[in-house]
C-alpha cells in the first residue's frame, strides 16, 4: 500500500509540474529588438584601386586597403569597394560609418604570414590576452558593415599546421593539452569587438585559420546570409562558424555553415578570468540557418562563466553535425545557462541529438602545471589559466529552463546524452513534439523536473532511456 501511495504521489507531482509548465508562456517580446539598429548610409564610394590596391592574387594590399578605409572614415563614412580581382591582405581595421563592400567577382585572400596580423588585446576561448588581429577587425566602432556577394578566403592552413605541430610534437607529450590552444596563436577571420550596430551580410568565408566570426563584447549585431566553407583545404582545428561571446541583442539568420568545430556557438568566459569579467551572452536569435559538418548545430559553452540566457534558435537544419543541441561546461566555469528555446529543427545524420554535460573534455578543461616548470617563469596567460576559482562552488555551472520543441530527426546515433552533477542537477528541461529515429535512446543522470510531451523515440536497439540519480522526471514516450 505504501508503495502504491508513493507512486500515486509521484504521478500527481509530475502532473502538477507539467500543468504549471504548460501554463508558462515564453516572453519573446525582446526578439524584435535584436540586430543592428542602423546601417552605414553614405553612398560615397572609395575605390581601393585609387589607393594602390592590385587584385592580382600576389601583391600584398594591406596598406592600400587600409588607406581607403581611413580616407572613407575621415570623410564621414561611405563604401570601400574593389574592382573584380583577388586581393592579398593582412589585418584590416574597419572604422565607424564605413561599409566594406566585397562584391561578386572580388576575393580577399588572407596573408599567410603571421607578421601581417599584429597582436591586440582581446579575448580568446574565454581568456583575455594578447592575440593576433583577425583578418577583418571591427573594434571599438559603431554603424559599420561588411557586405556583398564576394569571398573572403582566409587560407588558414598555415595556422592549422602550426597548431598540430605544437600539439603532437611538444604539448601533448608534456601534459600541456590545456594550454596549447592559447599558445598556438591562430588568426580569426572576422572579429567584432566592443562594437555596436554592426552588419555582416552575404559574404562567403572560407578556410578560417581559427574561429570564423567572433562577436565579442558587442551589442546589436546582425549576421545575415553568411556562408562558411572551412573544409575546402582540409579539416582545420577549431574552425568554429559563428561565436557569440559575451554579447547581446544579436540576430543571426539565413546562414549556411560548414566547419570543423561548433557551427553556431554561444560563449561567456572561462573559469577565474571569465568570472572576473562576468559579462553574459543574452538576447540572441538564430533562425533560418543550416549547419553541415561541424561539432554542433547549436552549442552553448563550454565558456559559461558570465552566463548565457534568453536565446531563441528556430527553423534550423543540422545535417552531418556532431550534435544537435550541445550545452557544455566544466566544474571550474560557473555561470548559468537558462531560458534557451530550441525549436522547429530538422536533424539528419547527427551523432547525438541532445548532448548536455558539466564535465566536458577534462584534458582541455582543467589546468595543471606539470612537474619541471617554474611558476615564476611561465607566461602570464598560463598563470591566468592556473588561477583557482575560490570558493570552489563558484565554479559549479547551472543549466535550467531549457525548452526543446518540434524536432524531426533521422539517422541519429543517440537521442540524449545528459549528465549533471550531484551538486548541480539539469533542471527544468522540457521536450515537446519530438519524432526521432536513432540507434539508441541514451542516458540521463543528475536531472530534475524533466518533462516529455508528445515525444516519439524509435531506438533500433529497443532500450529505453537510462535514467539515474534523478527526480521529478516525466519521461513517458513512444
Amino acid at each position: 500500500m505504501m508503495i502504491k501511495r508513493m507512486t500515486l504521489l509521484f504521478t500527481l507531482l509530475c502532473a502538477l509540474v507539467y500543468v504549471q509548465a504548460q501554463q508558462t508562456v515564453p516572453d519573446f517580446s525582446w526578439v524584435a529588438k535584436t540586430g543592428a539598429k542602423k546601417f552605414p548610409s553614405s553612398s560615397k564610394v572609395f575605390q581601393t584601386s585609387s589607393y594602390g590596391a592590385v587584385g592580382d592574387g600576389k601583391t600584398l594590399n594591406t596598406a592600400a586597403i587600409q588607406k581607403a578605409i581611413d580616407a572613407c572614415a575621415a570623410k564621414g563614412g561611405g563604401i570601400v569597394a574593389f574592382k573584380p580581382g583577388s586581393y592579398v591582405t593582412g589585418a584590416l581595421y574597419l572604422r565607424s560609418n564605413v561599409q566594406l563592400k566585397i562584391d561578386k567577382g572580388v576575393e580577399l585572400l588572407g596573408s599567410q604570414s603571421f607578421d601581417d596580423y599584429p597582436e591586440i588585446n582581446t579575448r580568446i576561448a574565454g581568456i583575455e590576452m594578447k592575440w593576433p588581429s583577425a583578418l577583418i577587425n571591427l573594434i571599438d566602432v559603431s554603424n559599420a558593415a561588411v557586405a556583398g556577394e564576394g569571398v573572403i578566403n582566409a587560407r588558414g592552413k598555415f595556422c592549422w599546421d602550426k597548431y598540430w605541430n605544437m600539439r603532437r610534437n611538444d604539448y601533448d607529450p608534456k601534459g600541456l593539452r590545456w594550454i596549447v590552444d592559447y599558445d598556438a596563436k591562430r588568426v580569426r577571420t572576422v572579429l567584432v569587438q566592443n562594437a555596436s550596430d554592426i552588419t555582416l551580410k552575404n559574404i562567403t568565408i572560407k578556410n578560417a585559420g581559427f574561429w570564423t566570426v567572433q562577436l565579442l563584447y558587442s551589442q546589436h549585431v546582425t549576421v545575415d546570409g553568411i556562408v562558411v566553407r572551412n573544409n575546402e583545404d582540409g579539416k582545420g582545428p577549431s574552425t568554429d562558424g559563428i561565436d557569440v561571446d559575451s554579447s547581446s541583442w544579436v540576430l543571426i539568420e539565413n546562414c549556411d555553415i560548414d566547419c570543423n568545430d561548433d557551427d553556431f556557438c554561444l560563449k561567456a568566459g572561462r573559469d577565474w578570468d571569465g568570472l572576473r569579467v562576468n559579462r553574459p551572452t543574452e538576447y540572441v536569435v538564430i533562425r533560418n540557418c543550416i549547419a553541415r559538418k561541424g561539432g554542433g548545430l547549436l552549442t552553448l559553452g563550454s565558456e559559461t562563466s558570465g552566463s548565457i540566457r534568453h536565446v531563441l534558435a528556430t527553423d534550423l537544419v543540422g545535417k552531418g553535425t556532431g550534435n544537435g543541441l550541445h550545452i557544455k561546461s566544466a566544474t571550474t566555469r560557473g555561470g548559468t545557462v537558462e531560458d534557451i528555446h530550441f525549436r522547429n529543427i530538422q536533424l539528419d545524420s547527427v551523432k547525438t541529438a541532445f548532448q548536455f554535460t558539466m564535465n566536458w573534455n577534462p584534458t582541455y578543461s582543467y589546468s595543471a602545471l606539470p612537474a619541471g616548470y617554474n611558476y615564476d617563469s611561465i607566461p602570464q596567460h598560463w598563470k591566468v589559466m592556473l588561477t583557482k576559482v575560490e570558493p570552489a562552488e563558484k565554479g559549479t555551472p547551472h543549466f535550467k529552463d531549457i525548452y526543446v520543441s518540434n524536432i524531426r530527426a533521422t539517422g541519429i546515433n543517440k537521442v540524449v546524452n545528459a549528465a549533471g552533477l550531484p551538486e548541480s542537477s539539469l533542471q527544468g528541461f522540457h521536450f515537446t513534439d519530438l519524432d526521432i529515429q536513432a540507434h539508441t535512446a541514451g542516458d540521463i543522470s543528475y536531472a530534475a523536473g524533466w518533462l516529455f510531451n508528445n515525444v516519439i523515440i524509435r531506438g533500433a536497439d529497443g532500450k529505453p532511456l537510462q535514467v539515474t540519480n534523478s527526480k521529478e522526471m516525466q519521461l513517458e514516450h513512444n
